[in-house]
């Protein structure tokens, strides 16, 4: 092969691999906006690509679906990794609960049409809690770790907790609402100069008569 066939052939990958970011976060908004019925003309065109490149990246809706919720997943992992060397850990932690949002709004967007595959939703089920209650884990040790948050939460807990916050608001707005929920709920997580004895593990429960201040 020649040297400019060699070229033509990488800057057409190259083509490909950017096509297919584009089709990917055009994805994400349209699906997060226009739910699971959203068009994917829609996706196509604010991508800035014609429909049957759309199909060559994604024969089916399906595909593309799990393509976005995958790469979702994976931008949080790396988030994660990015947070733990750039942020004070309790914050850290709050940054990417709230990042979650986001991610949770696009999930909901594809729940419907992810439900048509069949046995994938499962899959994508189980490869999305495993993998960020293992970094959200990371994030909650090291807090824990500083001693500033509490140590009797699991990773799954709050995972549970954020996802049940985001999927009990179904109105225009929920997802405000969620981050206010949030802020709240990390709050309650940080450990406070008297209450130190909470990253043993410990529950402070008052006695009879005990006046809480």
């Amino acid at each position: 092969m020649s040297d400019q066939m060699l070229t033509n052939a990488r800057t057409l990958r190259a083509d490909a691999v950017r096509n297919r970011e584009r089709l990917l976060e055009a994805a994400k908004a349209v699906f997060s906006a226009g739910g699971p019925e959203a068009s994917l003309e829609a996706v196509a065109k604010r991508a800035g690509v014609g429909i049957g490149t759309l199909y060559r990246h994604f024969p089916t809706r399906e595909d593309l679906y799990e393509a976005v919720y995958r790469r979702e997943v994976e931008h949080l992992t790396q988030l994660a990794e990015q947070l733990k060397t750039t942020a004070e850990p309790a914050e850290a932690l709050h940054c990417w609960l709230r990042s979650n949002v986001e991610f949770v709004a696009t999930k909901r967007g594809m729940a419907t049409a992810l439900a048509l595959a069949a046995h994938r939703p499962s899959e994508l089920i189980a490869f999305s809690f495993e993998r960020l209650s293992k970094v959200m884990g990371a994030l909650l040790d090291r807090a824990v770790a500083a001693g500033q948050v509490r140590g009797d939460v699991s990773p799954e807990d709050l995972l549970r907790t954020l996802v049940g916050m985001c999927l009990l608001n179904d109105q225009p707005g929920w997802e405000n609402s969620a981050l206010r929920m949030v802020d709240v709920l990390v709050d309650g997580l940080r450990v406070r100069p008297h209450t130190g004895e909470l990253l043993k593990g410990s529950v402070i429960r008052p006695g009879p008569g005990t006046l809480l201040t």
